[in-house]
């Protein structure tokens, strides 16, 4: 798809993370056009949810570069948060949060300012 014109939405080049003496992700490479579905498969523990998390920009990588919608994770991750759309399988912590809390907490990596969110605040709090 590349050779097509299709500029790539994700590029990934040689990321690794390092976990003190663990290496989750070791000289990850992805190069994905927009037209593309990725998948990620592995056993648990073998570095798929940190590889997301890097490239979503939650977590910075330790060497490597990665640019999502042709933005650096690492330097320009706000214009990488308001490119994506990301939502964690797990969506909270916290069993005691309620429906809004939960939402609160997905807004904030986002950088989503408050009136996006407010306007249906009465009724979200009630759920």
């Amino acid at each position: 798809m590349q050779g097509q014109g299709n500029p790539p939405i994700v590029d990934a080049d040689h990321l690794d993370r390092h976990l003190g003496s663990v290496c989750p992700v070791a000289a990850f490479r992805l190069l994905m056009s927009k037209s593309e579905v990725p998948g990620l498969l592995g056993r648990n523990g073998a570095g798929n949810t940190t590889v997301i998390k890097m490239l979503t920009t939650l977590l910075k990588p330790t060497s490597g570069t990665a640019k999502v919608a042709g933005f650096d994770v690492v330097e320009q991750a706000p214009k990488v948060r308001r490119s994506i759309r990301y939502v964690q399988q797990a969506l909270s912590a916290d069993g005691d949060l309620t429906v809004f809390e939960n939402l609160l907490v997905l807004a904030m990596p986002y950088d989503m300012a408050r009136g996006a969110y407010s306007c249906n605040a009465p009724f979200l709090r009630t759920l």
